[in-house]
């Protein structure tokens, strides 16, 4: 398990790296997604090089949040005045993101069953 979590943070940090060498405006963790993405449907990589340590590190999703919860703590003269704002637009984005997801895994789920026919 600690290879695979170790072959996801090295896939990370590539794409951090890839993200500051070319400058470019998209986080360098959505580049590791999508380098993984492709390495992954290329069969460069086997899902079973990662599935484990992945497994892991979303069971404990929770625990990552922590530190990005004290960061908020500590800057919330930033937030004062525009907690509805704040609200609404987390709102908004959740609903985005549950509706798109639920989209895709029934996309998924179809074209899965097509090619079971």
């Amino acid at each position: 398990m600690i290879l695979h979590i170790c072959l996801l943070y090295i896939i990370f940090l590539f794409g951090n790296w890839i993200q500051n060498t070319l400058h470019l405006f998209i986080p360098g963790s959505v580049i590791g997604m999508l380098i993984l993405f492709l390495l992954l449907i290329t069969n460069v990589f086997r899902i079973s090089w990662v599935d484990e340590g992945a497994n892991y590190i979303i069971n404990n999703l929770a625990f990552f949040f922590i530190p990005v919860t004290v960061g908020v703590i500590n800057y919330f003269h930033l937030f004062s005045g525009k907690g509805f704002f704040l609200i609404i637009i987390v709102l908004i984005s959740t609903i985005f993101v549950m509706g798109g997801s639920g989209v895709v895994s029934q996309w998924l789920i179809r074209r899965k069953e097509c090619q079971h026919e």
